[in-house]
């Protein structure tokens, strides 16, 4: 394996791929929610063409991106197996105009991002940094994220692509390639086509902490509660005015002040409000609910039954309503019953060198939804650090490592 090819390619990759603004909207009413999230999948496209990859096709309407790559053993020594990434970027900082750039032999020490505008990323505020002194780290000018969540693993599943593509003496079975959009705000592939992929397991891309890998996420919905209030002159309001604002914030004050993102983790559960805007004729309050357990997770919505009707008989049964959109269940119900992908994937950290890492994964992927669909999907991390923010980096060697990862992964589905 030649390991400056690879981290030349996976570096090349990274820094074109991140130039390309691909951010999701949320709420937009229609998917792709941004139509310049089809900029990168034409790259692909074109890309996957021009290194050799079979079933190219892009889908103009779901804007998702397939390949293959042909076994080059016979049929039936071999398992196929699909590699899954997502081209969004998050909504939680810009994704446009960003400039990438690469500091080599980090030396453990705050880096300047932006000289003219004094941007530092002090390394007494990211413990993680000191994980990769000596490495070689894909940064921005500190304006915006970088978009290695999921990028990072783009560059990744090209460059294990190209590589066997180039060297037809790596035995491997037939390979699924899929780039999908809006993984930011629940997409949840919800527009790839199994059919149209063709392998019926698979593997997403899309984590931080190299060596990471989860087959367990949350129990996930939203709530949407709408509140409808009646506005009068504050002078005369007495018995008369309905504040909607006042109604929310009632509801928000009867969740549990401790069952918050900030003070959970492990495999605690919790109700994050994600946002509220009002005035005092209507006000709109939407969270999300996570658990990993069913049963308390079944329990968390129907607490905010209980909340909803509570108000009802204070205020009105029409001046509250509550809808609950599932999102995604638990994937480890589905991988369960498939534990050689599991296996498997622990079997390629190790012979890669890493120590497997496997904690609850505390948020969802794009294979939850598609473990339920039939096609399991572990999860195996990019290597990205900080995502979502204007502090996000990718050490190249991670990304190096990662297809090495994958090319062991090909290899344990040889029969």
């Amino acid at each position: 394996m030649n390991k400056t090819e690879l981290y030349t390619q996976v570096k090349e990759r990274m820094m074109r791929y991140a130039m390309v603004d691909t951010q999701s909207q949320p709420y937009s009413g229609h998917w792709p929610t941004t139509k310049k999230q089809f900029n990168l999948a034409l790259l692909l496209k074109e890309e996957l063409q021009q290194i050799g990859a079979t079933k190219v096709y892009l889908d103009q309407e779901a804007c998702v991106v397939y390949g293959r790559i042909p076994a080059n053993i016979p049929a039936d020594s071999y398992e196929a197996v699909g590699f899954i990434a997502h081209m969004d970027t998050a909504p939680d900082a810009s994704g446009t105009d960003v400039k990438p750039w690469v500091l080599e032999n980090y030396d453990g020490k705050d880096i300047l991002l932006n000289a003219e505008k004094n941007i530092v990323m002090k390394a007494a505020d990211y413990d993680n940094l000191q994980q990769y002194i000596g490495q070689d780290l894909i940064l921005t000018d500190g304006t915006t994220l970088l978009g290695g969540d999921d990028k990072a693993s783009i560059a990744a599943i090209m460059t294990l692509a190209e590589h066997l593509l180039q060297h037809d003496e790596i035995k491997h079975g037939e390979i699924s390639l899929a780039f999908t959009p809006d993984e930011e705000v629940g997409g949840l592939a919800h527009g790839l086509d199994l059919d149209r992929f063709g392998a019926k397991v698979a593997y997403t891309l899309d984590g931080d902490h190299l060596g990471w890998y989860e087959d367990e996420t949350f129990y996930a919905s939203e709530a949407r509660f709408v509140f409808t209030g009646r506005s009068v002159h504050t002078g005369t309001a007495k018995g008369i005015m309905i504040n909607a604002v006042d109604m929310a914030a009632q509801l928000m004050a009867m969740l549990p002040p401790e069952e918050k993102p900030q003070y959970t983790d492990g495999v605690q559960g919790f109700y994050h409000i994600i946002s509220c805007v009002g005035d005092c004729e209507r006000a709109e309050l939407r969270l999300i609910i996570r658990d990993f357990d069913v049963d308390y997770f079944k329990r968390r919505e129907a607490f905010l039954q209980e909340c909803t009707d509570k108000l009802q008989n204070r205020f009105g049964k029409d001046r509250i309503t509550l809808t609950i959109q599932h999102q995604y269940s638990n994937m480890k119900e589905v991988l369960k019953d498939v534990p050689h992908l599991t296996q498997n994937l622990r079997k390629a950290i190790e012979r890669a060198g890493l120590t497997p890492v496997c904690e609850p994964f505390r948020g969802g992927t794009d294979g939850a939804a598609l473990s339920f669909r039939g096609l399991p999907c572990p999860n195996l991390s990019a290597g990205y650090e900080n995502a979502h923010g204007r502090f996000e980096y990718v050490p190249i060697q991670s990304m190096e490592k990662n297809v090495e990862i994958l090319l062991h992964l090909c290899n344990l589905f040889v029969k």
